[in-house]
């Protein structure tokens, strides 16, 4: 079913420490939201929201500067920093109700604003989620590049349904984001519970471009972070692969239970000290990974059932 009116856009953008390239990211948005309604692209009520997530500088004051001069920019102030993930879900979950379609990017205006006319279109062709897909990763360094390219394979490989060379800018239905805010878990990794949702999508291909000013908020800590909880929430494989690595130790252990007992048959000295301290440190070593791996997946268990808030709101402004 295609769109016949005009739809409300509402752009959900997080904050952290964004003081240094969030009036550039107004100014862009001003201009394009100006743009777009002219055109009748989009209604008169849409609007951009920011989420300021427990930022440390003026990124609030800025806010509400904003908000003060042009209704259109919306602020919402999280009582703590909560994370990337959590604060995206926050303006989602608060800024879906007054849209017909929400867009969800980043403030540092690496995501190619003008794509969101691509994602309109779309929208309206019937698509309840369209996902903006990078052509190329020419502005990332090798490492970063290798590393992302290889999480993508890997996390599919653990069979976690992601869209290659997506992260979080993408649109989204309202009756698309009204599914995912039903979904209860405390543990989000977005890039794997959209594409579960099983709506109609598309995508659209951008250039990603060079961050303007600030610096970035991903660095490879928390991608790395970002990646271990993409597979733990959304995989059991790795722990049905620690089985199938224990089986073959087991099987290995017997055979070398059999070698022990057939040398001591034989009357034969066991001088293999360095094979035993071996063999200990590797079983050892496989048995804390497997515990640690097991003890990851009870945390997040433990995280799930406390029911704790992902996010608290401080203040509003709308």
């Amino acid at each position: 079913m295609t769109m016949t009116t005009i739809p409300t856009l509402g752009v959900i953008i997080p904050c952290y420490n964004e003081t240094e390239v969030l009036r550039l990211t107004v100014h862009t948005m001003h201009r394009f939201l100006t743009e777009w309604r002219e055109r009748h692209l989009i209604s008169e009520d849409s609007f951009v929201l920011f989420v300021d997530d427990g930022s440390q500088d003026d990124t609030w004051s800025q806010i509400e500067d904003v908000h003060a001069q042009d209704g259109r920019f919306r602020g919402l102030k999280l009582a703590h920093n909560v994370g990337h993930q959590n604060a995206l879900f926050a303006g989602l979950v608060e800024g879906h109700t007054n849209a017909d379609c929400v867009v969800s990017m980043d403030a540092d205006l690496q995501d190619d604003v003008k794509v969101i006319e691509q994602f309109l279109s779309e929208f309206a062709k019937g698509n309840d989620i369209v996902y903006g897909v990078r052509e190329d990763r020419q502005t990332d360094s090798w490492f970063k590049r290798s590393t992302a390219q290889g999480f993508y394979r890997f996390i599919d490989w653990l069979g976690v349904e992601t869209i290659f060379n997506h992260a979080d800018y993408r649109l989204m239905s309202k009756r698309a984001v009204e599914t995912l805010c039903a979904h209860p878990e405390r543990n989000l990794f977005l890039r794997g519970m959209v594409p579960s949702l099983g709506f109609q999508t598309a995508e659209v291909t951008y250039t990603r471009q060079s961050r303007p000013a600030g610096e970035s908020k991903y660095p490879l800590r928390k991608m790395m972070a970002l990646a271990w909880d993409g597979v733990t929430s959304f995989s059991v494989r790795p722990i049905k692969l620690l089985f199938l690595v224990s089986l073959f130790m087991l099987i290995v252990s017997i055979g070398f239970v059999g070698y022990a007992l057939y040398r001591r048959y034989e009357g034969e000295a066991m001088d293999g000290w360095t094979s035993l301290m071996m063999s200990i440190w590797f079983i050892g070593g496989l048995q804390l990974l497997g515990i640690g791996l097991i003890g990851e997946y009870i945390g997040k268990i433990y995280q799930e059932v406390k029911r704790r808030p992902r996010y608290v709101v401080e203040k509003k402004r709308e």
